[in-house]
């Protein structure tokens, strides 16, 4: 037997080790069930930005803001539908679905909403500018929906941004983009943000711009209308209600998206971001896709910047908010980007949008005016709309997913984000001490 209450200390070190791989380690969806340890009591965001530590970041807690909303929303992770009590949602989509029944009676939906185009048969004229089909991103001139944002005009900029958050431990992440003074495109997955509510407030309070990537990040193409609808309303709501700032931008998961659901956005208020360039950091370790895969693709597109490919307009390049090689890909990267490019910005200052937000008075500077700072206040969070200057430069995209999140992790804060061999390193370091620890109690 034990001699002392040891075998208390060592589950307590396992479920901590645990929980600190909890959100980067499992599939997406499985963060549904993860264990509840003991609920953290950070009760805003500020407290809950002050570690860098994944077993601290990712647990749970309870957000009151959260819990008085949350009944006027569908179930997390599953695929919105309009709640009965939101009549404003219903009449709304009323008019909207009248729209789509009369401009396009034949986009019907296609695919699963889990796997995608999958064995659909469609027909090769590409009637409906389904990206996942064809890679289409300009819709004929007859439907009066505008194309995709998939490069940006102003040359030799990298338009930052991270798709799949709020990560719950990307803390470091977001320390580092302070330091090099980045400020970000984050779209953000509504189910996410109900998990983990001060991660997304950290988000706006850094002075980033947010925009939707739906409620539960389905193939959108594949839903009905309404789900559709419901997909994008409840996600941008999310944001307002959490965030005090009504967004209008949008990125489809996997680029999923064709002229009926860009009509659904449009009518949203929703201009929809695609992307030029992907990293495909969401993709390693499947599908034959290494590390040195993605970093061949980091690569390739710095290169395109030195040999003058983005003289004329910049990229708009695909990378995520999702796992700690996801983030630690990009920090790594980042030095190497500021040297080959002249800007890196969030898309609102790319694109000279100074008012991102259709009802808060958060302002970003326009390129011109990007090395300079912004910071008003809406709702009380206050926001700050820097963009990096000519010489600087960090890189983002955003979209299609892969496994869920563990963010990029430090020990120390905002410095560089811990490698994979580094978590499994610290599992041996755990294993070792309970072993010595073990052997002293029967000694």
């Amino acid at each position: 037997m034990f001699k002392t209450p040891l075998l208390p200390l060592i589950i307590a070190l396992i479920g901590g080790s645990r929980q600190a791989q909890a959100c980067g380690r499992h599939p997406r969806w499985d963060r549904r069930g993860e264990s509840k340890l003991s609920p953290r009591q950070a009760s805003d965001e500020s407290s809950a930005a002050n570690s860098t530590d994944p077993s601290y970041e990712c647990l749970w807690y309870s957000y009151q803001p959260v819990l008085d909303i949350k009944g006027n929303y569908p179930a997390q992770y599953t695929i919105a539908t309009i709640q009965a009590n939101d009549t404003e949602a219903q009449s709304v989509f009323a008019g909207i679905n009248a729209t789509l029944n009369s401009k396009l009676p034949n986009d019907v939906p296609h695919g699963s909403p889990t796997t995608g185009p999958v064995g659909v048969s469609y027909s090769a004229t590409d009637p409906d500018c389904w990206w996942s089909y064809n890679l289409c991103t300009t819709p004929d001139s007859s439907t009066g929906v505008p194309a995709d944002i998939t490069i940006l005009p102003e040359p030799m900029t990298w338009g930052l941004a991270f798709d799949d958050g709020p990560n719950c431990s990307h803390n470091a992440l977001y320390d580092y983009l302070q330091e090099q003074e980045l400020t970000a495109t984050l779209f953000y997955i509504g189910s996410y943000m109900f998990d983990w509510p001060l991660q997304a407030l950290r988000g706006i309070t850094d002075g980033h711009e947010i925009c939707v990537h739906t409620w539960s990040h389905k193939y959108m193409t594949a839903l009905s209308n309404e789900e559709a609808f419901a997909e994008l309303w409840y996600s941008r709501k999310a944001i307002k209600d959490l965030l005090g700032v009504t967004t209008q931008c949008w990125r489809p998961p996997y680029g999923d998206v064709d002229n009926r659901i860009r009509t659904i956005a449009q009518a949203l208020n929703l201009t929809t971001i695609i992307w030029s360039y992907d990293t495909f950091d969401w993709e390693e370790g499947t599908n034959g896709v290494t590390s040195a895969t993605v970093d061949s693709n980091y690569q390739g597109i710095i290169d395109r910047a030195l040999n003058g490919t983005f003289a004329t307009h910049g990229p708009v390049v695909l990378n995520h908010e999702l796992t700690n090689f996801t983030m630690s890909e990009f920090i790594k990267f980042a030095p190497a980007i500021k040297s080959a490019f002249q800007a890196v910005v969030p898309f609102a200052t790319a694109l000279n949008i100074s008012q991102p937000y259709a009802d808060s008075d958060i302002t970003f500077p326009i390129f011109a005016d990007r090395n300079s700072k912004s910071s008003t206040t809406t709702n009380g969070t206050t926001g700050s709309g820097s963009g990096a200057g000519d010489g600087s430069a960090s890189p983002s995209g955003s979209s299609a997913s892969g496994q869920a999140s563990t963010a990029a992790q430090s020990g120390t804060k905002a410095k560089s984000a811990a490698s994979p061999l580094r978590d499994r390193a610290g599992y041996g370091v755990l294993l070792l001490v309970i072993t010595l620890l073990i052997i002293g109690t029967w000694a």
